[in-house]
């Protein structure tokens, strides 16, 4: 098998395998400073579940759980006397997982630095590491590995020792690898083009680096390495610089973000690419797919050797996600939504309830899920439109405010949505805290909402922020704000053709009581841009109409219907109910759909008012 390693690696890259230790931390649910070698005695069966992971993300070349396993760090915890045991068990969970997955898997031993200084500047003497190393490399040659990888060496000097042992242990394929620091060099002060030469005369299978930088520092040290190499390059970063929340680490860089430096890395002239701490199935997931979908150029090794790189055609095309009903409808036919406060605590069962009575009543296309409404403390709107969906079986809009989130959480509640398949969004600036339950709340934002909306767009065409493409495209519905009873006109015109610029799909306007308010925006834009849905309040009393007059920015309430309001005394509900059906009636032809906003949780106007309707029913099937 060792010599179908090199065979392989001759062909083009080869996918290694991301980190081990902090997926056994998560899976096990232990500390760092646990002696994670020793699960391969303990826990089994929770290695091989990393290993297949890997394997089933893509990975070719997986490294056993042995980095630590030599006699020096296992005596830290008690077990510097199973050292063949714990290697040995190693092997064996990786040629198990091999054999479950029926693929062609290389398995490399991996072997990590003593942990301890070695003379003159440590308490460890050369002829005890060549020993400790020895003991280890023996006992993974003789459990039948592929390849050895010696992995995270912080100097020259010490990987040098390391592969010499390999060399007299077994003639097993070598890759040696050091870890560099931000700086471009290795804990001992070693440039990368200081470790090429330096190992040049040893014959290593690759030669490379792993941990300590993320993808953009890897990419560095590969270009420092590659115009001196004539070894081939391998590269294991970690997911990014780590971050300490409660004890634990966690590593920032996504898997699109790793996965398009490995193919600049590649690009470079690495032959084997891969992860190290923090990477994850996920990550190493990317990197197949960046490698199936990339052309890498041919690379020369040494004076005449020449590596050929092949081709890769992608295996696996995603299906497509297929668009919302939503948006199949919008156009086409008239739709109904209504909007839905999430509720104050943790309990949605009483909202649903209500909502699943309306549904009852009348045909509903969606729920809009507000979000952070009137600057209250509420559940989140991805919670309640997600549980809006499962529940419900009803699509949801997801509201989306700019105002209280910057653009790192508002692209992880995006991504999470997707995930979750709640793809409508409506995109709006928000209310300020000040007038909610929090007035001491930081309002700020990072992107406008025509900035949103742009970055959701692009996400849609497979593109991140800078244009460069993603892992894969994103398939939301997204809508804009429009103020029908703006006083500044050109400046709210200005605002919506940039929102429609960058990719809105649709227009969700605040509530209207007059049907020349519409007709106004549509003579003066020529016809609107986007399918309109428009909002309706159901007043509810005369007191009612003039707190929203007179308190709430943007609502405009008529003389008139202010009048009809306060005349109708005891049956102002009614009222609200009449003067919404005659707003729809005037205007329905000129609108793509009704966006309901019940007032005080009374869902059950919404069925008042379109029963009153025949025209709409009619135009739904």
């Amino acid at each position: 098998m060792s010599r179908l390693f090199t065979e392989r690696l001759s062909e083009g890259p080869i996918l290694a395998d991301g980190a081990m230790g902090t997926e056994l931390i998560k899976l096990a649910d232990v500390s760092a400073d646990t002696c994670l070698e020793g699960l391969n005695l303990t826990a089994p069966d929770l290695v091989k579940q990393v290993h297949l992971d890997y394997l089933k993300a893509g990975a070719e070349l997986i490294e056993t759980n042995t980095y630590g396993a030599n006699r020096v760090r296992l005596g830290s915890y008690g077990h510097s006397g199973s050292v063949k045991e714990i290697n040995s068990k190693a092997v064996q969970i990786a040629r198990e997982a091999e054999r479950l997955t029926g693929q062609q898997v290389w398995i490399a031993g991996a072997v990590g630095p003593l942990g301890k200084g070695i003379e003159p500047l440590g308490p460890i003497t050369v002829d005890d590491a060549r020993e400790a190393f020895a003991e280890q490399i023996k006992a993974l040659a003789d459990a039948g590995v592929d390849v050895l990888l010696l992995e995270t060496f912080p100097s020259l000097a010490e990987v040098q020792l390391a592969v010499a042992v390999a060399g007299r242990v077994t003639d097993l394929p070598v890759i040696a690898q050091l870890t560099f620091t931000g700086e471009g060099r290795t804990l001992a002060g070693d440039s990368p083009e200081e470790v090429v030469k330096a190992l040049v005369d040893y014959k290593l299978t690759a030669i490379g680096a792993n941990c300590s930088v993320g993808p953009q520092p890897m990419l560095d040290v590969v270009e420092a390495m590659a115009p001196v190499a004539d070894t081939p390059l391998s590269a294991l970063p970690n997911a990014g610089f780590p971050m300490g929340v409660d004890g634990r680490l966690f590593y920032l860089s996504s898997p699109a973000y790793v996965a398009d430096y490995a193919g600049q890395i590649l690009d470079a002239g690495a032959l084997i690419i891969g992860g190290c701490c923090g990477t994850t199935p996920e990550h190493i997931a990317a990197i197949r797919s960046v490698m199936r979908e990339r052309r890498v150029q041919t690379r020369k090794t040494g004076a005449d050797a020449e590596i050929k790189i092949i081709e890769t055609r992608s295996e696996y095309t995603p299906e497509p996600t297929p668009p919302t009903e939503l948006s199949e409808k919008l156009g086409k036919q008239f739709v109904v939504t209504v909007e839905v406060h999430p509720p104050r605590g943790f309990d949605v069962s009483t909202t649903l309830t209500s909502l699943r009575n309306l549904l009852g009543m009348v045909n509903v296309d969606a729920f809009n899920c507000t979000d952070i409404p009137l600057a209250q403390g509420r559940m989140s709107a991805l919670a309640m439109s997600s549980l809006v969906q499962t529940r419900l079986g009803t699509e949801a809009i997801m509201h989306i405010a700019t105002r209280y989130r910057n653009l790192l959480a508002l692209q992880s509640d995006l991504l999470g949505a997707h995930a979750l398949g709640v793809r409508n969004i409506f995109v709006f600036m928000g209310d300020p805290p000040q007038m909610g339950d929090y007035p001491q709340a930081v309002s700020f934002s990072d992107i406008t909402s025509s900035g949103l909306i742009r970055l959701i767009s692009q996400a849609n065409e497979g593109l991140d922020t800078a244009g460069r493409p993603i892992e894969q495209s994103t398939s939301f519905l997204v809508g804009c704000a429009l103020n029908l009873e703006a006083e500044d006109m050109a400046k709210e015109q200005a605002s919506l053709e940039r929102k429609i610029a960058a990719g809105a799909d649709f227009i969700l306007t605040q509530a209207v009581f007059r049907p020349e308010a519409i007709e106004k925006w549509r003579q003066r834009l020529g016809g609107f841009p986007k399918p309109v849905i428009l909002g309706v309040l159901p007043l509810r009393s005369y007191r009612h109409a003039e707190f929203l007059h007179n308190e709430v920015p943007g609502i405009v309430i008529p003389p008139e219907c202010q009048l009809r309001m306060k005349e109708a005394g005891q049956e102002g509900g009614e009222m609200g109910v009449v003067l919404a059906q005659e707003l729809l009636k005037e205007v329905h032809s000129s609108i793509a759909g009704v966006y309901f906003v019940p007032s005080f949780g009374r869902y059950e106007v919404a069925a008042q008012v379109l029963h009153g309707l025949p025209e709409i029913i009619k135009a739904r099937p």
